[in-house]
């Protein structure tokens, strides 16, 4: 019975980390518009919900993609299903790095918002979850 009630909740706890993975992977693109020969980075955010619901570990890939970049720190996670892709370079650039900074900051901003979004459904369910409890 319990497990009925938090699986929407363990679903968007899923979906929470993932966005703020996401984020963080965005800023790191952000950062580093300057850096030649740097990669821009990205996740598939379907397909690694999809295997966090399956109860696989989503995130894998996320050290640097050159000797002279700073890693990414690990996710918390053990076993890894998705691995982060490189974003598709739109406009060629002349130190070979792949970040479009309009792009980035697009995506940024969106994933704010759906981060912001997972967040109020968490709230919510936890606000119906303790009223249903305290039966009001």
């Amino acid at each position: 019975m319990l497990d009925k009630m938090t699986s929407r909740l363990d679903f968007h706890s899923n979906a929470l980390l993932l966005r703020a993975e996401r984020q963080r992977l965005l800023a790191s693109n952000i950062a580093n518009a300057d850096t030649p020969g740097y990669v821009a980075r990205d996740l598939n955010f379907s397909q690694a919900l999809r295997a966090a619901t399956e109860g696989k570990s989503p995130l894998a890939g996320t050290g640097a993609t050159q000797a002279g970049h700073i890693p990414l720190p690990a996710a918390q996670t053990s076993h890894s299903t998705v691995s982060l892709g490189y974003s598709v370079q739109s406009q060629p650039s002349l130190d070979n790095n792949t970040v479009d900074l309009d792009r980035e900051r697009a995506n940024f901003v969106d994933n704010s918002v759906r981060y912001e979004a997972t967040l109020r459904f968490i709230n919510g369910q936890a606000k119906g979850m303790l009223s249903a409890i305290q039966g009001q």
